[in-house]
């Protein structure tokens, strides 16, 4: 929940401007602005190959929830990403498993791709829960029938979003390779879903984050508010 118009705009034309002056990122690059934003901010990306997302969506197509914006309004401005189960959503709205699981099964019923979130707080990963909160959630959170190329995995340790404390590379390591593990078990060609790590990534410490066996990307939070920032990770990438 940041930014007004005009910051909205200036940050997608500061990316437009750096992808059209050349050595872009070898990667994808999403931006899931604001809901408020999403109509300019989708204007200025146009062509750009920057796609974008939202931040969340309402299980349900349409009907009388008011506040709460449906995937295929997000699919009618131009969304391809959503964001579903974020930590924010999980712990501030009491959002369930279940409830991101129908939240992603919208997502691709309008043709979107889910960016599934999960992740432990800081005193399960003290008390050494880490590896099965993250099963549960996963499992809890994924789709049926779901294909592995259309889903993204973020992982992100709630302990580590905005403090600057980010978790060892062992510990990442150890997530990640967990997750695919068990995705390896849900779905068919598994190693096609693309898994991010969230969680105070900095162009400082992005590229030995990127650098990690099953670390397909980053969910970027903080610096994606500053757009050299966000651009010096994207060109981080391996």
């Amino acid at each position: 929940m940041n930014g007004l118009r005009t910051d909205g705009l200036a940050l997608a034309r500061a990316l437009v401007a750096r992808a059209a002056a050349g050595d872009p990122p070898e990667c994808d690059l999403a931006v899931c602005p604001p809901t408020t934003l999403l109509q300019a901010v989708g204007d200025t990306l146009r062509g750009s190959g920057i796609a974008l997302g939202g931040q969340d969506c309402h299980a349900e197509p349409k009907g009388a929830y008011t506040g709460d914006i449906a995937a295929p309004m997000l699919r009618d401005l131009g969304c391809t990403y959503v964001i579903v189960g974020h930590s924010e959503r999980r712990g501030g709205h009491g959002e369930s498993d279940q409830q991101v699981c129908a939240k992603a099964t919208a997502a691709r019923a309008a043709a979107m791709m889910p960016i599934l979130c999960i992740g432990e707080t800081l005193a399960e990963r003290d008390a050494g829960q880490a590896l099965d909160v993250v099963e549960r959630q996963l499992e809890g959170s994924l789709p049926e029938k779901i294909e592995a190329s259309k889903l993204v995995i973020a992982y992100e340790p709630v302990w580590a979003i905005g403090t600057g404390r980010t978790p060892t590379i062992a510990e990442v390591a150890a997530v990640h390779s967990h997750i695919r593990a068990v995705l390896a078990a849900k779905l068919k060609n598994a190693a096609e879903t693309r898994i991010l790590y969230g969680g105070s990534v900095k162009p400082g410490n992005a590229r030995e984050l990127l650098s990690i066996a099953n670390v397909d990307g980053a969910l970027v939070g903080g610096a994606s508010l500053v757009a050299a920032d966000f651009w010096a990770i994207a060109q981080s990438c391996p």
